[in-house]
C-alpha cells in the first residue's frame, strides 16, 4: 500500500491528542466487534433453528459507512491515506514545502465541497416521508450523517497539515471559501471550468490522496455539466450495498492483527523446517512466508515491514549476497497477491461487476491459484539457483524440528484452509467468512498465543488497521461518483472505439494491456488503478472475446507485478525506506525478479488455460 509521508497530526499533543486517539479507538474497535458478531449471529443461529438478527443487513451497511468515513477520518489525522508513488520524488526541502502546500490546500478544498454534497444528500433523504429505519426504530438517516460530518473533519485536517506554520495553514483554509465561490459563477462561465481538473491531478501528482483527486475531478465535471456535486457522495449508497464490500475491512484488520503478533516468527521457523535442508532453502522459505502474509495484507506493503527485518538477516548471516537478499524481499512481498483471501481480489470484484456481468469471487480466487502459485514457483527457483552457488552448509532436516514448528505455528497455518474451507463449503457467504476470519485471528493472537493484549494492545492495532481501512472504503466510494460520470459520459465507449480501431486482435490487446498495466501499477497504487482502470478495461476485454475471470486475473498479475517497475514501484520504496538503500542500487537488485515474474505474467496472459483450466475441472465455467 502506498502512503502519504506521515503528516503533522490533525490536532495538538497532550490531552486533546490522547483523548481523539481514545475515541477513536473505541468508535472503531466497537463498530468492527458489532459488525463481525452480527456477521456470525446468523451463521451459528442456522445451527439452532434458523436464530437470526431482524435487519441484519441494515445494521451492516450502516456499520460500514462508520467504518469507511470515521476510517478515512483516521487515515487523514495520520497521513495515511493512498497517494501516487510519485508524490516521493520531492526532497525534503523548499519544493516538497511548496508541494505541500499546494497538495493539501487543494485536498481541503475538495473535500469541502464534497461534505456539502454529503449535507445535501443527508437532507434529501431526510426530507423523504417514507424514509426507512432501522429495526430498532432509529432513522437511517441519523447514522448517515457521519458522512457529512467526517468529510468535513477530513477538510480541516487536510489544511492543518498543509504547512508546519500558521500562515499556511491559514492560506490552506481559504482555499474552501474559494472553492465554494465558484459556485457563485453563471453557467455559462461555470461550463468552462474543467481546465480545474488539471489543478486537482497536478495536486495528486505531488502529494494529495488518490481519492481527492477522483473526487475532485468529479465534482468539476458535474459542475462545469450543471449537475449538483451531491452526483458524487450520493454513488456511495450503492456502494455500501454490495454483499462483499464489508469483507474489506474485516480482513484488513484481520491482516494487522497476524501482523502485530508474533505470527511472523512462528511462519518463518515454519517454512524454514521445511525448505532449509534444500540448496538455496532459505530463499524458497522467504518466498513461501511472504506469500502467505501477503495473502492477508493484500499487497499493502506491511509484508516488506513486518518481515523484511526478520528474514533479511537470516539470508545474509546464510552467506547470500546483500543484492540477491534484498531483490528477493522486495519481490516476495507482493506474492500471494492472487490467493484467497486477498483483499484486491475482492475489490475487482465489486468493481468489474455490473448490471451486464458478473466476476464472481469465488471464481476469481479458483482462477487465480495457479498463476499465483506460478509466480512463486519462479521466485523460489531463481532462489535456488543462487543458492547452489552459497557455500554455507545448509541446515539438516529434522523431523523433530518440523513437528516442533508446526505445532508452533498450527494456529497461523490453520488460518487459510479454515477461510477458504468455510467459504468454499458454502456454509458462510463472503463477509461471514470475513468475520469468522477476523475473530479466529483475534482469538487465537489474544487469548491462544496471548501475543498481544484484548484491551491494551488490540485496540491499538486495529487503529492502525483502521487508517488502511478508511484510505480503501473511502477511496472506493468517492471512485464510485467518477466512476458514474465516466459512463453518462460514454467514455468507455469512447475507449472501445478507440482500441478497436488501432488494435485489430486479441493477442495484441493482451499485449498491449500487460504493458499499459505494468506502467499503471508502478504509479498508481494497487487499490486506485483497480477502481479507475478496471471499469474501462473489463469492456475491452469482452470486445477481444477474452474471458472476464481470465480478464481478472491478467490485471491483477500484472498490478502486482508493477510493485518492482523501476522508478517508482511501491516496493521499491518500502525496501528503499526499510533497509536505507538508495533507490538505484535497489532498481539492479530487483532487475532479475523482474525479467523472471514478468515471463511468469506473460505465461499467464497468453495460457489462459492456467486460469480458466481448474475452474472447467470443476465444473465452473
Amino acid at each position: 500500500m502506498h502512503e502519504t509521508t506521515p503528516a503533522p497530526t490533525a490536532a495538538p499533543g497532550g490531552w486533546f491528542a490522547r483523548t481523539a486517539t481514545w475515541t477513536e479507538e473505541i468508535i472503531l474497535t466497537s463498530t468492527l466487534a458489532l459488525m463481525t458478531i452480527l456477521l456470525l449471529f446468523d451463521p451459528i443461529g442456522r445451527l439452532f433453528g434458523g436464530v437470526h438478527v431482524p435487519g441484519k443487513d441494515a445494521y451492516v451497511k450502516q456499520l460500514t459507512l462508520w467504518l469507511a468515513f470515521v476510517g478515512g477520518l483516521s487515515a487523514a489525522v495520520r497521513g495515511t491515506h493512498l497517494t501516487l508513488s510519485t508524490s516521493e520524488l520531492f526532497g525534503q526541502g523548499i519544493a516538497r514545502r511548496l508541494a505541500r502546500l499546494f497538495a493539501f490546500s487543494v485536498a481541503a478544498a475538495v473535500v469541502a465541497v464534497l461534505a456539502k454534497g454529503a449535507v445535501d444528500i443527508v437532507m434529501v433523504i431526510r426530507s423523504f416521508p417514507d424514509t426507512g429505519a432501522l429495526p430498532i426504530g432509529l432513522p437511517e438517516w441519523v447514522p448517515e450523517t457521519i458522512m457529512p460530518i467526517a468529510l468535513g473533519l477530513i477538510a480541516l485536517t487536510f489544511a492543518y497539515q498543509a504547512s508546519d506554520r500558521w500562515w499556511g495553514r491559514g492560506l490552506a483554509a481559504l482555499a474552501i471559501p474559494a472553492a465554494f465561490s465558484l459556485g457563485l459563477l453563471p453557467p455559462a462561465l461555470a461550463a468552462h471550468a474543467w481546465p480545474l481538473t488539471l489543478v486537482v491531478l497536478v495536486a495528486a501528482l505531488v502529494g494529495a490522496p488518490v481519492f481527492v483527486a477522483m473526487g475532485g475531478v468529479a465534482a468539476v465535471l458535474f459542475f462545469a455539466e450543471g449537475t449538483p456535486v451531491s452526483a458524487v457522495t450520493r454513488k456511495v449508497y450503492d456502494l455500501i450495498a454490495s454483499p462483499t464490500l464489508p469483507a474489506i475491512p474485516l480482513l484488513t484488520a484481520a491482516g494487522y492483527v497476524l501482523a502485530e503478533s508474533a505470527a511472523a516468527e512462528r511462519l518463518v521457523r515454519f517454512f524454514r523446517s521445511v525448505f532449509g535442508w534444500m540448496p538455496g532453502g532459505l530463499a524458497v522459505m522467504v518466498a513461501a512466508v511472504c506469500a502467505l502474509f501477503t495473502t492477508f495484507t493484500g499487497g499493502s506493503g506491511v509484508t516488506i515491514i513486518a518481515l523484511g527485518g526478520l528474514v533479511y538477516p537470516i539470508l545474509r548471516k546464510d552467506g547470500y549476497p546483500e543484492g540477491f537478499s534484498l531483490g528477493l524481499v522486495t519481490a516476495a512481498g507482493s506474492l500471494g497477491l492472487l490467493f484467497p483471501p486477498s483483499l484486491p481480489v475482492i475489490l475487482y470484484s465489486v468493481v468489474a461487476s455490473s448490471r451486464d456481468q458478473v466476476v464472481p469471487l469465488d471464481q476469481l480466487y479458483i482462477a487465480g491459484f495457479l498463476p499465483g502459485l506460478l509466480l512463486i514457483v519462479l521466485t523460489a527457483a531463481y532462489g535456488i539457483f543462487i543458492g547452489r552457488r552459497v557455500a554455507k552448509e545448509r541446515q539438516a532436516f529434522s523431523w523433530k524440528e518440523l513437528a516442533l514448528a508446526t505445532w508452533g505455528a498450527k494456529w497461523e497455518l490453520l488460518l487459510p484452509f479454515v477461510v477458504v474451507g468455510m467459504f468454499a463449503s458454502g456454509w458462510l457467504t463472503m463477509m461471514e467468512t470475513a468475520a469468522a476470519a477476523l475473530a479466529y485471528a483475534v482469538i487465537v493472537e489474544c487469548f491462544i498465543t496471548r501475543d498481544l493484549h484484548i484491551f491494551k494492545t488490540l485496540p491499538g492495532v486495529l487503529l492502525k488497521a483502521a487508517g488502511l481501512m478508511g484510505a480503501i472504503l473511502i477511496l472506493l466510494a468517492i471512485a464510485m461518483g467518477l466512476t458514474n460520470y465516466l459512463v453518462d459520459a460514454q467514455i468507455p465507449d469512447a475507449v472501445l472505439a478507440w482500441v478497436q480501431l488501432h488494435i485489430h486482435s486479441k493477442e495484441m490487446f493482451l499485449l498491449a494491456l500487460n504493458l499499459f498495466l505494468l506502467v499503471v501499477g508502478s504509479v498508481v497504487e494497487i487499490y486506485a488503478a483497480i477502481v479507475i482502470i478496471a471499469p474501462l478495461v473489463v469492456p475491452l476485454g469482452a470486445a477481444f472475446g477474452v474471458n472476464p475471470i481470465h480478464l481478472g486475473v491478467v490485471f491483477l498479475a500484472n498490478l502486482e507485478l508493477g510493485f518492482l517497475f523501476p522508478p517508482v514501484g511501491l516496493n521499491l520504496f518500502l525496501s528503499s525506506s526499510r533497509f536505507n538503500t538508495s533507490l538505484p542500487k535497489l532498481y539492479r537488485y530487483v532487475i532479475p525478479y523482474l525479467i523472471i515474474l514478468a515471463i511468469g505474467v506473460l505465461l499467464i496472459t497468453y495460457v489462459d488455460g492456467m486460469s480458466l483450466g481448474l475452474l472447467k475441472l470443476l465444473g465452473k465455467n
